[in-house]
């Protein structure tokens, strides 16, 4: 007797322990008591989908208090979309209490976009500073003014989805920023006014298709960098002066070589003449044998020759005198 009631107690432990951990019947106490109507049933079928029911009935619970009526299905239906419930219920309280119209339809499918929709509500409601990175720009005058900005955006909800994120706009004021700069005639217009930037700036309408607006932009800092207009001359002339050595190297070489070439040319006439020299006596021999040239014709081109070495010695002496 008391072995069977062991065993029957034992089976009946059992049986409870399995209904607990597949029936949530304590978190149905806890909904009823909320003032949420969930039928059993519905949290079964919840185990049976594989979906946690605290996970819809906690967030489910927070916006029945708040008096914002969501429905069960779509709950479940985001969840299974990968979207994280509690964000978006969260979002929805706040933006009830912010005063901002926004469904759960909306608060819905900016989380599934991959945005946190409760910190776009929070930045509607309290605007939100970006600052960005150092930016460059050269002024006319050739002067690189370095500029830093702080942002002021206030997330729109409206544009969230498919809207442009805040490295849009940094890239945007950035841009607007070397603009201004680059159309200023001086540099010492800038550092004079630098709300001539701001103005600029916001003329420009920089966060149409963003998923922001831009309240404000304010000149935190700027500095004068380099003179990037002289340096831009020296490297200019640099090059120019590399251009014309390369130029005259060019000019020299082709100077070698012409004077090469004429050198050749010279050595190529004294062989002919040196060689057209040895001929001459054998022409002289063979002219004097054939009778063509007499003796006294022979003595008096000596005579000739003689005298132009003489005059030809002559005028050597006195060029070298003169140059003495």
């Amino acid at each position: 007797m008391d072995v069977g009631f062991l065993v029957i107690a034992g089976l009946v432990l059992i049986g409870l322990f399995i209904l607990f951990s597949i029936v949530p019947v304590g978190l149905w106490i806890q909904a009823w008591a909320s003032g949420v109507r969930v039928p059993l049933t519905t949290l079964i079928g919840m185990r049976l989908r594989r979906i946690p029911p605290a996970r819809i009935i906690y967030p489910l619970i927070n916006a029945t208090k708040a008096g914002i009526p969501v429905e069960l299905n779509k709950l479940e239906s985001h969840y299974l979309a990968g979207g994280n419930v509690d964000r978006v219920v969260n979002a929805l309280i706040a933006a009830q209490k912010a005063g901002i119209n926004l469904t759960f339809d909306r608060a819905a499918a900016i989380d599934l976009a991959g945005r946190d929709v409760l910190e776009a509500v929070q930045v509607s409601v309290n605007p939100k500073v970006i600052q960005t990175p150092m930016v460059a720009a050269v002024a006319k005058d050739g002067i690189q003014l370095l500029a830093t900005a702080r942002i002021t955006v206030r997330a729109n909800i409206d544009r969230l989805v498919g809207g442009a994120g805040e490295e849009t706009i940094i890239a945007r004021v950035g841009e607007g920023i070397v603009t201004t700069i680059g159309s200023a005639r001086s540099h010492k217009d800038v550092l004079e006014n630098p709300d001539m930037i701001s103005k600029t700036v916001l003329e420009k309408g920089l966060d149409a298709g963003t998923a922001f607006e831009i309240l404000s932009v304010d000149i935190a800092d700027v500095d004068v960098g380099k003179n990037i207009g002289a340096q831009l001359q020296i490297d200019q002339a640099e090059a120019d002066k590399k251009i014309a050595q390369a130029k005259a190297e060019e000019r020299r070489a082709m100077a070698v070589a012409a004077e090469q070439e004429m050198r050749a040319k010279v050595e190529e006439m004294r062989a002919k003449l040196v060689e057209a020299q040895a001929a001459v006596p054998m022409a002289l021999a063979e002219a004097l044998k054939s009778g063509n040239l007499g003796v006294m014709d022979y003595y008096t081109l000596k005579n000739i020759e003689a005298d132009t070495d003489m005059r030809e010695s002559l005028s050597k002496a006195a060029g070298e005198e003169d140059e003495r």
